[in-house]
């Protein structure tokens, strides 16, 4: 026998209770689906077929030949959670790991958010505050200016035409904080301040605090001037799905709610496409890379405008589509030519996306 969910009644009671007593109610009520999480052990994950949510079944393999082409190895289409789509190509498979690149600059953004839910730091905070001064090669004064959220927001001022590298004397004041928008690998720093703040390892808090408690695998893995997160696909699914649900993992408020509602808003006057660390699609302009020239238009014009994604080089992507209850995830080698975040490649694969889902 199928058991009805608390909403299904919730819906039965609102609406008799906007009828009167001589009225009779002969409207559907169509049950509300509930978000699914997957064990955080094991390998189970429940899926859902394309005819049961009436996609364009007819559009399925020309997108999949299409990401082949594009030199896809891994990608993942949930809906409520549940997997709709999972495909490999190119030699990888479901336990093979990849790099997220700046996809995973956005973890550390949902650990800053646990980290201030704890009261280990406060984001409006002085950087300084927590690693003392001269992490930069700025003056006293100037370094005083960066916060927290500077860095998350990209907004520290710092010249971000000097590689990697964050030594004192590869950060070089450029603007005071707050004033300039750079794409940099500043933003690191907070993993500084959470890992002092927390009076543990940055890899450590992560683990504890992330990763084991919504079922991903992966690692940090230092590469040059960088620390870059490796996993398997799903890993990079799980949490697009914990963002999805607003930082809630079935019953647990991992990240909270308000920090992420805060994340995936337009963080400062400049780049209104940008949150902390997300990317932000439905504004009306924005700014990429390495430019400080602002573009008209949408970072995504294909895409549903709610959408927030994380975007790492060579087209590693997280797409959150709120409105549709949407997680896709890709992994892989460039689709074209090598790039920083964003590429053509999003336009064109939410291209390919809208025939199969509209």
């Amino acid at each position: 026998m199928k058991v009805l969910t608390p909403s299904f009644y919730l819906i039965i009671f609102l609406l008799f209770s906007n009828c009167s007593t001589n009225e009779t109610v002969i409207e559907d009520v169509t049950e509300i689906e509930s978000v699914y999480f997957p064990p955080i052990d094991g390998t189970n994950w429940e899926t859902k077929s394309i005819n049961s949510i009436n996609w364009n079944e007819s559009q399925l393999q020309p997108l999949l030949d299409y990401l082949e082409e594009k030199n896809t190895k891994g990608f993942i289409v949930l809906h409520n959670g549940k997997i709709v789509i999972e495909n490999y190509f190119n030699n990888h498979d479901v336990e093979s790991n990849w790099y997220w690149a700046s996809a995973g600059k956005t973890l550390t953004t949902a650990i800053s958010g646990i980290a201030q839910d704890e009261n280990l730091i406060n984001i409006n905070n002085k950087v300084s505050d927590y690693l003392g001064t001269g992490w930069t090669s700025a003056s006293i004064a100037k370094e005083q200016l960066i916060t927290c959220e500077n860095l998350l927001s990209m907004t520290t001022g710092l010249d971000d035409s000097l590689g990697d590298s964050v030594l004192p004397e590869n950060l070089q004041y450029v603007e005071d904080a707050g004033q300039r928008w750079a794409y940099h690998n500043v933003y690191v720093k907070m993993q500084d301040v959470i890992a002092i703040a927390s009076n543990q390892s940055w890899s450590n808090y992560f683990n504890t605090k992330l990763r084991d408690k919504i079922g991903m695998t992966g690692a940090w893995i230092p590469f040059s001037d960088l620390s870059v997160y490796w996993s398997n696909t799903r890993s990079m699914a799980r949490f697009g799905l914990l963002m999805s649900a607003n930082g809630k993992w079935e019953t647990s408020q991992i990240t909270p709610e308000n920090f992420i509602n805060e994340a995936t808003s337009t963080s400062q006057d400049i780049n209104k496409a940008y949150g902390y660390l997300w990317w932000l699609n439905g504004k009306n302009s924005y700014h990429l890379p390495q430019s400080q020239f602002e573009f008209n238009g949408e970072l995504i014009p294909n895409a549903p405008s709610d959408m927030f994604a994380a975007l790492g080089k060579n087209d590693q992507k997280i797409y959150v589509v709120p409105s549709k209850d949407l997680v896709i995830v890709r992994m892989g080698e460039a689709a074209d030519n090598s790039n920083f975040a964003l590429s053509t490649f999003d336009n064109d694969l939410w291209e390919k996306i809208n025939l199969l889902i509209d």
